[in-house]
């Protein structure tokens, strides 16, 4: 069972974070996840402060607000500082991840939060945090618990704002004119992105869940140009990055994280040479059919 529940839970941070990832690429803002996924840092070592504890609820209290935060400044900085947005990107989740590797390194002896954890993270040890149900008789991972429901928070958010994040994502201006409010959808894709990447910390740290931000719905898009199929297809791609980072793990006795943010990129690398195949074969019948249309020479009358 352990293998199923990390196979499972990988899926679960894929499917979520590939999800909220098509979005952030069909608006150009992919490196706003890797932003989000640094800055929030800060807020789970505040929050860690606050509650006292390494309590879910807080840690993702004080990470979606960072996450929003940091959203915020990436926008002042663009429109008031007129700075480029990948720059706008770079200056904030910069000092913000700085700051909170400051404070996780310089309170280490009262922080129980490991550095290499929060940036690698260790889905292969998810079995030690279980918790129990009916006396003994069922003992679940924690982690994978959350990414339940944080996948289902994820579905239930683009499914009922499924209109508002079509309309401000593929024409905000058309939105805008026709009432709905493109800063409010904005910032409230950043704050699910904000969620799901801390929830994911546990499982695939902070910079491998960059991946599954990124790579799934990528690879979806180099498929599809169409909203609907993109996330269908960046979730079958998510399951089986899971499943096939899980077993090229256990292969080569590696980290599971890293081995599912590689076979992410094997399963790109393989769909990008599918469509340059596709493009050149696709090209070539192009000019036969218009070697083939060309009008013959007449001769002329004598």
């Amino acid at each position: 069972m352990d293998g199923l529940y990390i196979i499972l839970t990988g899926a679960l941070v894929a499917i979520s974070c590939g999800l909220l990832g098509c979005f952030l690429i069909l608006r150009k803002m992919a490196m706003i996840g890797d932003a989000i996924s640094h800055a929030v840092l800060p807020g789970i070592v505040i929050a860690y402060f606050i509650a006292g504890d390494r309590d879910t609820i807080p840690m993702l209290i004080g990470a979606g607000l960072l996450g929003i935060i940091a959203t915020f400044l990436i926008e002042y900085f663009h429109q008031k500082g007129r700075l480029q947005t990948d720059a706008s990107i770079g200056v904030t989740f910069t000092w913000l991840f700085a700051l909170g590797v400051i404070l996780v390194s310089a309170f280490a002896g009262q922080v129980d939060i490991d550095q290499e954890c929060v940036l690698y993270g260790e889905i292969g040890l998810i079995e030690l945090d279980v918790l129990i149900f009916g006396d003994g008789a069922m003992m679940i991972p924690r982690v994978f618990l959350i990414m339940i429901f944080i996948t289902i928070l994820v579905l239930a958010f683009i499914i009922v704002g499924y209109r508002g994040l079509y309309l401000t994502t593929f024409d905000p201006v058309y939105a805008a004119t026709i009432g709905v409010s493109t800063a409010l959808w904005h910032y409230m894709l950043m704050g699910f992105v904000s969620l799901t990447t801390v929830a994911s910390f546990e499982a695939v740290g902070a910079i491998l869940v960059v991946a599954m931000i990124v790579v799934p719905p990528a690879t979806a898009y180099l498929l599809t140009e169409k909203l609907l199929p993109m996330l269908l297809l960046s979730t079958v791609f998510g399951v089986l990055t899971a499943i096939g980072g899980y077993y090229l793990a256990v292969w080569i006795d590696g980290s599971i994280a890293g081995a599912m943010a590689t076979v992410a990129g094997i399963l790109f690398g393989i769909v990008y040479g599918y469509q340059r195949v596709k493009k050149i074969k696709d090209s070539k019948v192009d000019m036969t059919l218009l070697e083939q249309q060309e009008i013959p020479h007449t001769r002329s009358a004598t």
